[in-house]
């Protein structure tokens, strides 16, 4: 058999070892790609991509795989967490971790439950930084110790809630979301009157005083306090 006759070799789809690792950090402070460039040269990263909005975060995942994503929730042009889903579509091979200011349990939860591998807060010391992503390298889920804890005590109060009824549970989101008591009334298409009666019952169910107490128990319930 000739060398004309012998069918081309497929090229090797595995990574080539010595190609530098990659990593992407998304956030829209320059003092951030800074720091966090640094810091992922340190662990090894030969490339640090930089997106100052999700809309270049995507753009930049159309030409490249990278190993990890640090990613902030607060872009100019989408909220953070919207963006973990499609950047798991177009790097699934690819570890999130989201770098927020805000360390909010319920951000950590959602963060969690769209497909992030971590969430650390940006108070955090740069050894702990290098301790994420670390313990994501190696296919662990990591959280700031302190989110941790106001995690699972949030969870923890979850499983000591008052029962809603049904009724109870529509009035107190339409609530969470800014409606004022006609307005859930006429969106409901009951009485005013019965909406008040539901919001005195929900205070003394949920003991809060006052519609703020009544706000902030909707958005915990959300996954957003």
């Amino acid at each position: 058999m000739t060398d004309a006759d012998r069918a081309p070799t497929a090229p090797d789809p595995s990574p080539d070892p010595a190609a530098p690792r990659v990593a992407l950090v998304v956030d829209d402070h320059p003092i951030t790609h800074l720091g966090c460039g640094r810091l992922l040269a340190e662990l090894g990263y030969g490339r640090v991509l930089k997106a100052m909005t999700g809309a270049e975060a995507l753009a930049a995942l159309e030409a490249e795989q990278p190993s990890v994503v640090v990613l902030d929730i607060a872009l100019p042009d989408a909220p953070g967490l919207t963006l973990i889903a499609p950047i798991r579509e177009r790097a699934p091979e690819a570890m999130v971790l989201v770098f927020s200011m805000n360390d909010q349990p319920g951000f950590a939860a959602r963060a969690l439950a769209e497909g992030a591998q971590g969430f650390l807060s940006k108070n955090a010391a740069p050894e702990e930084f290098a301790t994420a992503i670390r313990a994501l390298e190696a296919g662990e889920y990591y959280l700031s110790p302190a989110v941790a804890l106001a995690l699972a005590t949030r969870q923890a109060g979850a499983g000591r809630r008052a029962e809603l009824t049904e009724r109870e549970e529509q009035v107190l989101a339409l609530i969470g979301a800014g409606r004022s008591l006609q307005q859930i009334a006429d969106e409901i298409g009951i009485s005013y009157k019965t909406v008040a009666n539901t919001s005195s019952t929900l205070k003394r169910k949920l003991n809060v005083t006052g519609m703020p107490g009544l706000v902030r128990e909707a958005l915990e319930r959300e996954g957003l306090g």
